[in-house]
């Protein structure tokens, strides 16, 4: 579904991401576990059309989507849920979701979708009319992930999603991960908390200043010793 060669991305004489390739198949969960400042999110954004690449391909249902406008990029099946949420404050739950469908002409099956978001995430439906900007923290991520869903995505690129969420929080937000997956979504999930990526992953890339250093299953990088000492805190 997914395919990157030999991609490179530079912010100036700075290279942030160096010659990575991997890939990613239909109907999977890939984890991309790294320290801050690795790499993964310029990864995503490079992926999402957002920064230019320096070198490199990316293949996307065998599509070169390396020079497409992200908009474009969005319309196909591929979409970012960023880090921080970065959902509109100012509109309100049910306006944030009309707005994930902003590229798509067909409204019965908008508001098809409109009724399946609001069965995975009830919380959202009981705030539809209240200000983004009003929801706590988890609520917000469950925004976020609901309005990339009204896009129709065959894949979802997720940066971050436990990010300054309780513990209980988390564990809610992974399971409707797999929820999300198990439907037929392919998700990319950029992720610091790695045992929980991991514990969902069916495989994952890990990176380091900007470099792929290891792959495997989920469960294989789980019980590496380097990974438990370099991430799991063993």
């Amino acid at each position: 579904m997914l395919k990157v060669e030999n991609l490179s991305v530079a912010y100036g004489a700075i290279e942030a991401v160096k010659n990575i390739s991997f890939e990613i198949n239909d109907h999977e969960i890939v984890a991309l576990i790294g320290a801050n400042g690795a790499g993964k999110t310029t990864t995503l954004h490079a992926v999402s059309g957002i920064v230019p690449i320096k070198s490199g391909s990316i293949f996307f249902d065998d599509l070169e989507i390396s020079k497409i406008a992200s908009e474009k990029i969005v319309s196909r099946g591929l979409v970012q849920v960023p880090e921080g949420r970065r959902i509109f404050h100012n509109s309100t739950v049910e306006e944030n979701l009309i707005l994930g469908a902003y590229l798509r002409k067909d409204k019965d099956g908008i508001a098809k979708d409109m009724e399946y978001v609001y069965s995975l995430f009830p919380r959202l439906l009981e705030r539809k009319k209240q200000l983004g900007g009003t929801l706590s923290g988890g609520e917000q991520q469950m925004l976020a992930m609901a309005r990339a869903l009204m896009s129709k995505p065959k894949i979802m690129l997720l940066d971050e999603p436990s990010m300054g969420l309780s513990p209980l929080l988390v564990k809610e937000i992974f399971d409707i991960i797999k929820d999300i997956n198990s439907k037929g979504v392919t998700i990319l999930l950029v992720e610091q908390n790695a045992k929980m990526a991991l514990g969902i992953a069916n495989r994952a890339y890990v990176i380091e200043t900007g470099k792929i250093v290891m792959s495997g299953t989920g469960e294989q990088l789980l019980n590496s010793e380097d990974i438990k000492k370099a991430y799991l805190g063993g």
